[in-house]
């Protein structure tokens, strides 16, 4: 027996190719409000969502950050659009309510039918000159730091689920 919400957990698949078509702007505000409506240490809410959904500047900040990490050709595997979770650089729960963020990003563009996939490339490079300059022309805050993204866009084929493995247990 299992619900909507479970099913959207069994059935979401990470996607790394997408197709050319733009996600509607009403859709990705649904999105995004989902993320503020994720779990924060304290309820501290210490978070900002930013949207991208220009290709050239979501190829320029691919481009910053192939350049930064050594990797040729990187391209975020060309999304119609990220989500950029941030939060305030003293936030002692930053990385965590940003990471409960994602996953409702994740689930809540599942449901509309659009795939997604985390990109953590920021993780250690946020504050690097040529990163930071797009982040703050994006309107990033100066004092925020980003984790992870969220690549978003329709998927070109439907990922193959894997087998997936881990320990449940129950200490009764």
């Amino acid at each position: 027996m299992t619900n909507a919400v479970v099913e959207a957990l069994l059935t979401r698949r990470s996607v790394r190719t997408f197709t050319e078509q733009p996600i509607e702007r009403e859709i990705l505000e649904q999105i995004a409000q989902t993320a503020i409506y994720a779990p924060s240490g304290m309820g501290r809410q210490t978070w900002q969502f930013t949207v991208v959904t220009d290709r050239e500047n979501i190829k320029r900040l691919a481009d910053a950050i192939a350049a930064e990490l050594g990797r040729e050709g990187y391209d975020m595997y060309r999304p119609a659009a990220l989500i950029i979770p941030s939060n305030l650089k003293e936030s002692p729960f930053g990385r965590e309510d940003n990471a409960c963020a994602l996953e409702n990003i994740f689930l809540a563009a599942h449901s509309f039918g659009i795939g997604s996939v985390w990109i953590n490339q920021l993780n250690n490079i946020s504050e690097r000159p040529a990163i930071r300059t797009l982040l703050k022309e994006f309107g990033v805050p100066d004092n925020h730091v980003v984790y992870g993204m969220a690549a978003l866009g329709y998927a070109k084929e439907t990922p193959a689920g894997k087998e997936k493995i881990g320990v449940i247990r129950f200490a009764d």
